[in-house]
């Protein structure tokens, strides 16, 4: 039997879902005293506490972060009688070994959902979540701010949470020039998701505090777009939910959380890759949606690859860099840049081998890493180990297919090539009509 309350809880999390979640349920909520969070995923984030400048009158002091590793003893020692799964990207079998560990250890597992934690904004809001990170949901949240743009409305995008550092300065983030990059000390996997918003010329809110956040936005915003992260569900409730599902996973669609809680949710399904991906797996995802969830809309993308200078990799020994967070946790083998590799002949080398530090470490940790060089920085120091594993291997030019422009970060003296992606016209003209039918567009 439970204890009077307040009960004890641990909020398991990752460094962005996890502080929402605090804020929006727990945050002044008497019956639940927060006695620390745990981390996974990120690097280094176990490093630090959350702020009591943020926590509220309940919290007299900050609240520690652990490793998620310590788990069984922290809920031993601080008494704890709940906790939390607060973060994205797991398959249902991990979440159910968590959700074993806790239980076995004496606590009770639980989860918010979308009424406890998404927020209503004062302007339209689509968001753009997936079933599975990499899928694509950044070409698509871009192509949508396109459109709109076109059609004379202020569009102003707001980013899933990526706050690794000082959360009292994270508190709430604004993204309108390079510069802010810099100011805010982005690391690359920030710079991967803000960058190409700047390029396109739009502004992105990003930090902690997302009732804050949406709130000052509204201030400029006639149409919000809530850019996912991961395979979360979105912290705002929607006037249209759109949901990108990836073929090259085509089994995925419903064993990942909260990817499959999107699935559900979802007004709009666009099933993105169908250009590169096999018409069987195109087909598997696409009875799964109309199986799950028959009222969707359903919209077949191609994901249409452009490279600078692609002649430079004919013939030529090619490093491939990779988008991170895609290849790590998203459990992809390769990415947009073997696949451009290929189309130009060139010859991939074993990044692997050349790997130095914490990048070595990554293919320990994810063995179904290949050849691809995940563009891992998450701090100054990755960054460097990240220049020093391309420095050191043996290729003629560098393919660079992360969303971030590389040569901003590192010195080296190989010639880099780019990769961009972006849907495929027919794709965007069907987003077009949804958007008008549905009042965004007049």
């Amino acid at each position: 039997m439970l204890k009077k309350k307040p009960y004890n809880a641990i909020i398991v999390g990752a460094g962005g879902r996890d502080f929402h979640n605090f804020l929006r349920y727990f945050k002044d909520n008497p019956s639940f005293n927060v006695v620390c969070f745990t981390a996974d995923q990120i690097p280094g984030i176990e490093k630090r506490k959350f702020p009591k400048k943020l926590s509220g009158r309940l919290y007299k002091k900050d609240i520690p972060i652990y490793l998620e590793k310590d788990l069984p003893r922290l809920i031993k020692k601080l008494k704890v009688d709940y906790c939390f799964l607060s973060y994205s990207d797991l398959s249902h079998q991990q979440v159910m070994e968590k959700a074993s560990l806790v239980l076995a250890n004496g606590a009770n597992f639980s989860f918010l959902g979308t009424k406890d934690t998404q927020i209503k904004s004062k302007k339209s809001l689509i968001s753009v979540c997936a079933i599975r990170t990499g899928a694509g949901k950044s070409q698509t949240s871009k192509a949508i701010g396109q459109l709109l743009k076109k059609a004379g409305k202020k569009v102003v995008a707001i980013r899933h949470p990526m706050p690794y550092g000082n959360l009292i300065k994270q508190e709430v983030q604004i993204f309108a020039t390079y510069a802010d990059l810099g100011k805010h000390k982005c690391t690359i996997e920030e710079r991967e998701e803000y960058e190409p918003w700047l390029k396109l010329g739009f502004i992105v809110y990003a930090g902690v505090d997302y009732e804050k956040i949406v709130r000052m936005a509204e201030k400029e915003a006639d149409v919000i777009i809530w850019d996912g992260g991961n395979n979360d569900f979105s912290f705002f409730e929607s006037d249209l939910k759109i949901v990108v599902a990836d073929p090259f996973r085509p089994g995925h669609s419903t064993t990942y959380y909260p990817g499959f809680v999107n699935l559900l949710l979802a007004d709009v399904v666009l099933i993105n890759k169908v250009n590169t991906a096999l018409n069987e797996d195109v087909r598997i995802v696409e009875e799964t949606v109309k199986r799950y969830n028959p009222k969707a809309i359903i919209i077949k993308a191609a994901s249409e690859l452009t490279v600078k200078h692609g002649k430079l990799l004919r013939n030529k020994r090619v490093l491939v860099v990779e988008d991170g967070p895609t290849l790590t946790h998203g459990m992809l083998s390769h990415g947009a840049g073997s696949v451009a590799l290929k189309r130009y002949k060139g010859r991939m080398i074993d990044a692997q081998k050349h790997a130095v530090g914490s990048i070595k470490k990554i293919y320990e940790k994810y063995p179904h890493l290949k050849e691809e060089l995940p563009a891992m920085g998450y701090s100054k120091k990755q960054i460097w180990e990240l220049q020093e594993t391309i420095n050191r291997a043996k290729c003629d030019v560098v393919l660079d297919s992360s969303p971030v422009d590389l040569s901003k970060l590192i010195k080296t003296k190989k010639p880099i090539v780019e990769v961009d992606y972006e849907l495929g016209k027919k794709s965007v003209r069907e987003l077009e009509r949804i958007l008008r039918k549905k009042g965004f567009l007049k």
